[in-house]
């Protein structure tokens, strides 16, 4: 039996389209280079979707809503920074508080390297939580308490070791770090300069009891 020939068709190639993974890891990545220098309020869209050269009507594609496309940037950006925090603080070839202080050191690099542009993700939407989708408030909430239990981790080990006090209050200790270290980002991000980091580090380090 014969099969019929099928002829190729004419013209160009059919077009493959993006891998819709490799599309939506890059729409995130370029949200988070926005929303950390500009916040998520004043934040569009036309920007982030330009930069990564997708149509404004293929967002919703990818994600149901600029809500939703907020929650997954900040989720991204819990990601990353809590690896950052465990590369410093889990680092037991260095005594516990000078492992805080290559966290601090890291970030002062990393504000110089952006040029005091972008500051901490997280921060900044807290500041501006009343202004944002309610479902960010629970989130950022517990971002931020699973850095303070992060660095309560690291000086509960530095009480083992001696460095501060064994009565000292480690969870209390690391809230009252957080609460500190966002202000001193937002004033490095003011004055273009570490020296605020360094200034709140060293009087964190000063007060920790002995």
């Amino acid at each position: 039996m014969n099969l019929p020939v099928t002829k190729p068709r004419r013209g160009r190639p059919p077009k493959v389209s993006r891998d819709n993974q490799d599309t939506k890891a890059e729409l995130i990545r370029s949200g988070l280079e926005q929303l950390t220098e500009s916040g998520f309020a004043s934040s569009g869209i036309d920007k982030i979707l330009k930069k990564v050269k997708v149509p404004k009507g293929s967002f919703y594609h990818y994600f149901a809503s600029k809500e939703a496309f907020g929650q997954a940037v900040i989720e991204n950006y819990a990601k990353y920074f809590a690896n950052k925090l465990d590369a410093c603080l889990l680092d037991d070839s260095y005594p516990p508080l000078r492992r805080i202080s290559n966290f601090v050191e890291a970030a002062k690099m990393g504000m110089i390297r952006h040029q005091f542009k972008r500051g901490c993700l997280v921060g900044n939407l807290g500041q501006e939580v009343d202004l944002l989708p309610e479902s960010f408030r629970q989130q950022l909430i517990d971002i931020f308490h699973s850095w303070q239990q992060r660095l309560a981790i690291c000086l509960k080990t530095a009480q083992i070791q001696g460095e501060i006090s064994t009565s000292a209050d480690c969870e209390l200790l690391a809230e009252y770090f957080w609460i500190g270290w966002e202000g001193a980002v937002s004033r490095a991000r003011l004055v273009q300069d570490t020296k605020p980091l360094e200034n709140y580090f060293n009087h964190f380090i000063a007060a920790l009891p002995r």
